[in-house]
């Protein structure tokens, strides 16, 4: 008997294009499989405020999971499921390390309606790669910002993820702070668009990708788990696949990491392989 298989795809520099959108052709091709019975679906550090229209008139038969696995977005229900929350004890303690080292994080916030993000960043100014961040998101119906606003008390039960950019120094400060003093998970690595800018996540005990991709195996009751990523954000979900795939612009820990290389991301690489896997 055939395995069941669920293939999940990171988002950025691997199943979108360098226009970061998903091409026609990987849509028709993706959407195709799913209605044919393929368990596709995307994990990614993004929220649901741009997954939902990058998947628009994609049909996908698995939630998606998002913000490096703090939660699953519902597709059809469109709510957050699975949700996993910062310890009110680790709130107050992530915003002091941070403002120690001079990061100042976007903190969100789950709104009552589990389904929008209230994000909060309480420094007076942005910096030039939160603008560009800020500019990019600020009218996605999903997510609202707050900017110069510290994060209110309910953000002490409510809070999903911590995300701080800015220079190397700061981050990886910080980063290194949170693992000699918190629970928190945390993920420091270089922005895929721009090196110079360095990306600092914070997440509840336990989250990763790795936890997220294996527990949506077992909840779709799938038998083989495929997993394609880019970069070092997508390293955890490696470990623990049947099945790892590095597209060819991947960084090259990444690749060194995978069972397998396929071309570019531009190329439509990522559902090509799925098509080909799906049917053999």
């Amino acid at each position: 008997m055939k395995q069941k298989t669920i293939y999940i795809s990171d988002l950025d520099g691997t199943l979108l294009g360098t226009d970061s959108r998903i091409s026609q052709r990987s849509a028709s091709i993706i959407d195709e499989l799913s209605v044919r019975g393929a368990l596709v679906t995307v994990a990614t550090a993004r929220t649901p405020a741009t997954v939902v229209p990058l998947l628009a008139g994609i049909s996908t038969n698995a939630p998606a999971i998002v913000m490096t696995g703090c939660a699953r977005w519902e597709r059809a229900d469109a709510c957050f499921s699975h949700v996993h929350f910062v310890p009110s004890a680790e709130v107050i303690g992530a915003l002091d390390i941070c403002r120690c080292c001079g990061v100042h994080p976007f903190v969100y916030v789950m709104a009552d309606d589990d389904a929008t993000l209230d994000v909060y960043h309480g420094a007076p100014v942005l910096n030039k790669a939160e603008e560009n961040f800020w500019s990019e998101r600020c009218n996605l119906p999903l997510k609202r910002f707050h900017l110069g606003t510290p994060a209110p008390p309910r953000a002490l039960h409510r809070s999903m993820l911590f995300y701080g950019m800015g220079p190397e120094e700061p981050v990886r400060r910080a980063a290194e702070a949170f693992r000699q003093h918190s629970e928190c998970s945390v993920c420091c690595y270089p922005d895929i668009f721009n090196p110079h800018v360095y990306n600092l996540e914070i997440f509840p005990p336990g989250v990763s990708k790795a936890t997220a991709v294996q527990s949506l195996k077992e909840s779709c009751g799938a038998d083989r788990l495929v997993v394609f990523g880019d970069s070092l954000n997508d390293l955890p979900m490696f470990e623990v696949a049947d099945m790892a795939v590095a597209v060819g612009n991947a960084l090259p820990e990444v690749k060194e990491a995978a069972h397998l290389v396929i071309e570019p991301n531009y190329t439509d690489a990522v559902a090509r392989f799925i098509e080909k896997d799906f049917e053999s």
